[in-house]
């Protein structure tokens, strides 16, 4: 008795097409490659957050250029987590500028620990003149808004995008490989009759 391959359906003409796998795995590099350069800039960003080699002291005046769209803070140093002696910061330049309360963060050295201890926010860019006085003796530096928790944020969201980026072609994968089969077997049936028990 002669036996007979079993019919075979040309694989393009299969539902739906293979450029699905292609998508998929285009979908899930892009999230990877996204992912890492976000902890990337999260980390180059947190390790120069703040201008510790330039700090200033009670009565200092510091100049700096800002503008609207600068997220700028003044960080004080403390080695006990927390600033003491009521300190207090002016902000003078053009238009109205002020000093609001930061978000809880923090920035570390090897041996320093820096609390934000006010945001800046200027309406124009100009020069602006900062100065901060304390009751007691007091280090200041300036530096951007976000600390180890912004990393936090940034890391948890770099790690986030690719494992989502793999999950998604794991799905799309799975349900075109699926689709794919059940049209096959769509097409032996009405070509061939019955399909081939599998």
């Amino acid at each position: 008795m002669q036996s007979f391959p079993p019919p075979q359906i040309p694989r393009n003409e299969l539902r739906p097409g293979r450029h699905w796998y292609a998508a998929a795995a285009a979908i899930a590099v892009s999230l990877i490659v996204l992912g890492a350069a976000i902890g990337v800039y999260g980390i180059s960003h947190a390790i120069d957050s703040v201008d510790t080699a330039h700090h200033f002291a009670n009565g200092d005046t510091v100049a700096l250029r800002l503008g609207p769209d600068s997220e700028k803070a003044i960080w004080i140093r403390d080695e006990e987590f927390g600033p003491r002696g009521d300190p207090k910061c002016s902000i003078t330049g053009p238009g109205d500028p002020g000093l609001t309360d930061p978000r809880i963060d923090v920035f570390l050295t090897r041996d320093e620990t820096w609390n934000p201890l006010y945001t800046i926010d200027v309406p124009q860019a100009g020069a602006y003149e900062v100065t901060c006085s304390s009751s007691v003796p007091s280090e200041y530096a300036l530096g951007d808004s976000g600390g180890l928790l912004a990393l936090g944020g940034r890391l948890i969201l770099a790690i986030a995008l690719p494992v989502l980026g793999i999950g998604i072609c794991a799905v799309v994968v799975l349900v075109t490989l699926v689709r794919r089969r059940s049209h096959r077997r769509r097409l032996l049936a009405e070509r061939h009759g019955s399909p081939p028990a599998a």
